[in-house]
């Protein structure tokens, strides 16, 4: 009887360390589904090292006192051609790298400045705005119908329209 007692006691400790053991794994993965929700994640994803603006106003003030330029990502979660616009731009390591120059910004929801809809509230769309708070019609991508739309296979263009972004400000001003 002595052995039963001692298997009956050493199940019951199995039994207990298994369930605090599933407890512990419930308590990661509510925290891990809840962590997006944080405000550091300005980014939502499109390059969690780089510093994003959480409002357009806060953006456009930013923009006009540090003399850099504003890029404005418009996309929605929900959109598969804003996901995979997201992914090859947080993987692009040169888009990335001069993303620091400028004021950055994405947001899903549309603002009620008609300037940064100029043709259409579409996403993805990404536009450029100087600090004297001009919106760049001169910096487009390829689609004539959609003049701020970026496809993932436009992610070369977009690193040039950036370039060119910084340049313009550099003659400019």
């Amino acid at each position: 009887t002595m052995e039963k007692n001692y298997m009956s006691m050493f199940l019951l400790l199995v039994a207990i360390s298994c369930a605090l053991a599933k407890d512990v794994g419930k308590k990661e993965t509510k925290e891990t589904t809840a962590k997006p929700k944080l405000p550091q994640t300005l980014s939502r994803g499109w390059g969690d090292q780089l510093i994003w603006t959480q409002t357009y106003e806060e953006a456009l003030f930013r923009s006009k006192h540090s003399n850099k330029p504003l890029m404005i990502i418009h996309h929605l979660d929900d959109c598969p051609h804003s996901q995979a616009l997201k992914k090859v731009f947080a993987e692009h390591k040169d888009i990335q790298n001069l993303a620091e120059k400028f004021i950055l910004l994405n947001l899903v929801y549309e603002t009620t400045d008609k300037n940064l809809s100029p043709d259409g509230q579409y996403v993805p769309r990404i536009l450029f705005i100087d600090p004297s708070l001009t919106v760049r019609a001169d910096i487009t991508g390829r689609y004539s119908n959609r003049l701020y739309a970026y496809e993932p296979s436009d992610v070369s263009l977009l690193y040039s329209n950036m370039q060119k972004a910084l340049k313009l400000l550099k003659t400019e001003l």
